[in-house]
């Protein structure tokens, strides 16, 4: 396996499981040092617990992305760290069901300071880190809910297009900076976050997900983890501004 990252440090947030672990461990095996940022240290330690068993270099720091100050705090610590902060994949989100009549204030706040908010701190201060150091690559995730009509994830649907609105405006101002950035729109894809249904089994969820795939099959955390290191690698070098969708054609 090539070490087409190696001197090269990467901050994968939501790296405590689903694509941020998958990404998070692909990075480390191409030869990256890496941060892994969440809000349940538990589920980091075994992150960085899998990298290191296989060789690589990771540390874990804790950050609620809703908060400015843990932010800031989160990418001095991946300098202090590492020395850099060359490439950040920023997948922390959540996403929660339901009508939009039925649905809280409450609620809805949690998803777009999370999903929306959070994506935004944490690219300002990436962005003012990487412009300092010359440079940077940026992905932000976001989802093909930003290109569909899907009733009963209103909020977080969007929070997701805005999120594509944030790295094109983003991508276009700080490009001549140095600093690349692009978003990735991933499908359904079997992660803890793609909860199951009232009533429905582990197996009925693969199920359901599969067949409203024109691929009929549903994606893998691997997947989208190897699509983020190509944009965030030297070949995707003139690629800025895009979102890759990558969810079987389901959004087409």
């Amino acid at each position: 396996m090539t070490a087409r990252f190696a001197g090269r440090v990467a901050l994968v947030t939501g790296g405590g499981s689903g694509i941020g672990r998958a990404t998070a461990v692909e990075f480390a095996r191409r030869g990256a040092a890496v941060v892994v940022a969440g809000r349940t240290a538990e589920s980091l330690k075994r992150t960085v617990a899998a990298i290191r068993a296989e060789g690589g270099e990771a540390t874990a720091v804790p950050c609620d992305v809703r908060s400015e100050d843990e932010v800031r705090a989160l990418v001095a610590a991946t300098v202090a760290a590492y020395g850099a902060l060359d490439i950040a994949f920023n997948n922390a989100g959540v996403s929660l069901v339901g009508s939009l009549t039925e649905f809280s204030a409450a609620e809805w706040d949690e998803v777009i300071s999370t999903n929306l908010t959070g994506t935004f701190l944490l690219m300002k201060h990436e962005i003012i880190q990487m412009r300092r150091a010359g440079g940077g690559v940026i992905v932000n995730n976001a989802s093909n809910a930003a290109h569909m009509t899907v009733p009963p994830l209103a909020a977080y649907s969007a929070s997701k297009a805005a999120v594509l609105s944030l790295t094109r405006a983003a991508a276009r101002e700080f490009l001549p900076e140095g600093v690349r950035i692009n978003a990735i729109s991933p499908g359904p894809v079997d992660t803890p976050m793609w909860a199951t249904r009232p009533g429905e089994t582990l197996e009925d969820r693969h199920r359901r997900m599969a067949a409203e795939s024109p691929a009929g099959v549903v994606g893998s955390a691997e997947q989208i983890a190897r699509t983020v290191l190509w944009l965030a690698s030297p070949e995707a070098g003139y690629v800025a501004g895009h979102d890759l969708v990558v969810d079987g054609a389901m959004s087409s």
